[in-house]
């Protein structure tokens, strides 16, 4: 699975509007922003990059003023992490990711899961979120356009209307590649949590990534409190993603 996942990271990056591939790294960039949880580079499976290799890749992040960041499944491509750490990068986080296959999901009941169509219903997606990962990002119109660009390039957004038509709490899920696909952004008002408006929105995009092909769909949680919810769904532990960086 951590090669599946390491090969689902390679695709998606490939997919970002500017895209630099080095040595045995691709690195995805966004120019609307520099976000380093937007601009990052994974290694190809199996990848064994050389010195000269890291070097260049840390050339691609410093010629865009951006900090040179990586993350990957390190199972996947276990020679890479250490020509990392022999350029200095280090460890900046380890998080279990978890794997959904059609035959384990469990629908919950409860919350109405919706896609969203306007451009206000991103903007109030893109506001919800922010508001859910207090400190990580602030809402902006190309972070609702972003969300539009999901939905309308082969993944998917869904949302939980609040009661006074914002959103109480949503989710996004890319497209499919190598028959997976990467399950993100899961966040839930603080108003509205344990209402079961995450278990909601994560079990209606995985069964549309099921319906669009993949085998399987993973995601990374945050705590023992999320990873209950999302066991609850059908998700179980698989491997872990290495995130490292490389400071000044």
């Amino acid at each position: 699975m951590d090669i599946d996942v390491q090969s689902f990271a390679v695709a998606n990056l490939r997919r970002r509007p500017e895209v630099a591939e080095v040595g045995g790294f691709v690195a995805g960039f966004d120019p609307s922003t520099t976000s380093p949880y937007l601009n990052y580079a994974s290694p190809l499976p199996g990848a064994r990059p050389s010195r000269r290799d890291v070097t260049a890749l840390i050339g691609a992040f410093r010629e865009r003023g951006l900090v040179p960041r990586l993350e990957f499944a390190p199972d996947g491509a276990p020679a890479a992490e250490q020509a990392l750490r022999e350029a200095g990068f280090t460890t900046e986080a380890v998080h279990e990711y978890l794997v959904c296959v059609p035959a384990a999901l469990t629908t919950p009941s409860g919350s109405v899961v919706e896609t969203p169509g306007t451009d206000e219903e991103y903007a109030s997606i893109d506001a919800a979120l922010a508001e859910a990962f207090t400190g990580e990002f602030v809402s902006s119109p190309e972070g609702a356009a972003r969300l539009r660009r999901v939905q309308e390039s082969g993944g998917a957004v869904r949302f939980v209307r609040a009661p006074d038509g914002g959103c109480a709490g949503a989710a996004s899920c890319s497209a499919p590649a190598v028959g997976t696909s990467e399950l993100a952004g899961v966040g839930t008002r603080p108003a509205f949590r344990g209402r079961g408006v995450a278990a909601s929105v994560t079990a209606a995009l995985t069964e549309v990534m099921f319906a669009r092909g993949a085998r399987s769909v993973w995601l990374e949680y945050s705590g023992e409190g999320s990873r209950r919810v999302y066991e609850r769904v059908g998700y179980r532990p698989h491997g872990t993603r290495l995130y490292m960086t490389l400071g000044q």
